[in-house]
């Protein structure tokens, strides 16, 4: 089967990347012919599609020579019409698997695809179909004033980058390519959580889209290699933002006495380092699946302290695949997959005092977690097996 995979970014930078990326691996090791398009970035990994990717869209930095082709972009720029439909010509995918698109590629992409009879599937892994900002925060709280259809408190609150025009563009895009065209012109939309195929119920699509498949991991562990002597410290790994919740995590750490290690890069890693760095908490940076491995492999557990709607996130797969429980916030798609006391624990979200009475729980040996058994759970639970089989059936 020949698979075309659309996303934004094509270097390790979120969770949709790390799957988009793992994905292909996987489909090619399967036998399948995968092509992709993104756009272009000088961290993008190699790809002989590389000729096809239009330029690079980089909201954070917008100059004022380039804000006519930014503010077009989100609506389906003349570059990437013509690049994806080159692509499909050459290529001929059997189905067009979307990812993330607003935005910097667009939806005119499915728009494409659709009117040239390919399939189409779409892995939804924020909330940009029912929220303009993606990820349903206002003022640093969550927020679903725009989940019933109503998209125009975005500029009423300017919930862009606290920018008049930015948040204009936003509902711009979100009117152009609103919930009918979406549902239009894809097949089937894969939900990772029972948490994200609530919400788009709830904004209006038609649940008979929409599957359920959660995330999967590319790497596996088996009773061997699960460590059942645990060293004498927890971790977050993931990006470091306000969204997740990290800062609520360090000043609870900050007044325990036991060890936290960060590991992940984000826009707040120099400020929180500066101010948090001490012989509690050590920041790690970026690490490699290798070292991922290791340091959860090793943890007495890990921690996401989210304060959005979690999706699916990897890293609490990937903690319980190796059998680290997690203490997880009470948010979004986290407690789907924790069942507290066997593989972990919740908090309220941004309660600062029960993530302290929570980790203070864990570490006093209030709870005996068997490590070997979550990892055996976690890995039939997340098997690539499974995950591969689920999409062979949407693909047709």
């Amino acid at each position: 089967m020949k698979i075309l995979l659309v996303n934004k970014y094509y270097y390790h930078r979120g969770g949709a990347e790390v799957y988009v990326i793992n994905l292909e691996a996987l489909l090619r090791e399967n036998g399948h012919q995968v092509a992709v398009f993104s756009m272009q970035h000088p961290l993008n990994l190699p790809s002989p599609y590389a000729e096809f990717f239009p330029s690079t869209v980089d909201f954070a930095s917008i100059r004022v020579r380039d804000s006519l082709k930014y503010m077009l972009r989100p609506f389906g720029s003349k570059e990437v019409k013509i690049k994806f439909a080159r692509l499909l010509d050459l290529f001929a995918p059997d189905v067009v698997h979307l990812n993330n698109v607003h935005s910097q590629l667009s939806p005119v992409i499915a728009e494409i695809a659709y009117n040239k009879g390919i399939k189409i599937v779409w892995t939804v892994h924020d909330y940009k179909m029912l929220c303009p900002r993606y990820d349903c925060m206002r003022n640093t709280v969550p927020c679903r004033l725009c989940h019933t259809g109503e998209k125009w408190h975005v500029i009423r609150y300017n919930c862009m980058k606290n920018n008049l025009v930015a948040s204009a563009i936003a509902y711009g895009e979100a009117v152009k390519w609103n919930r009918k065209k979406l549902e239009k012109y894809t097949d089937t939309f894969i939900c990772p959580s029972q948490f994200m195929q609530s919400q788009l119920v709830g904004g209006g699509f038609d649940k008979a889209k929409l599957k359920v498949i959660p995330n999967f991991v590319s790497f596996t562990s088996t009773d061997g290699n699960i460590s059942v002597q645990r060293e004498d410290y927890y971790c977050y790994i993931g990006r470091l933002s306000t969204e997740k919740g990290v800062e609520t995590l360090l000043q609870a750490a900050n007044q325990l006495p036991y060890l936290l290690k960060i590991a992940g890069k984000g826009p707040l890693f120099n400020e929180l380092k500066k101010r948090y760095e001490s012989n509690r908490i050590e920041f790690l940076g970026h690490l490699q699946t290798d070292e991922v491995k290791t340091l959860l492999g090793n943890a007495r557990f890990s921690v996401l302290p989210s304060e959005w709607y979690e999706n699916n996130p990897l890293s609490v797969i990937e903690s319980l695949c190796l059998g680290t429980p997690v203490l997880g916030a009470s948010i979004g798609g986290i407690p789907e997959l924790i069942d507290e006391g066997w593989n972990g624990l919740l908090f309220a979200s941004r309660n600062l005092d029960e993530l302290k009475f929570q980790i203070q729980q864990i570490f006093n040996n209030s709870f005996s977690f068997d490590y070997k058994a979550i990892a055996q759970t976690a890995n039939r639970k997340f098997a690539v097996a499974n995950h591969l089989h689920a999409l062979m059936e949407l693909y047709g």
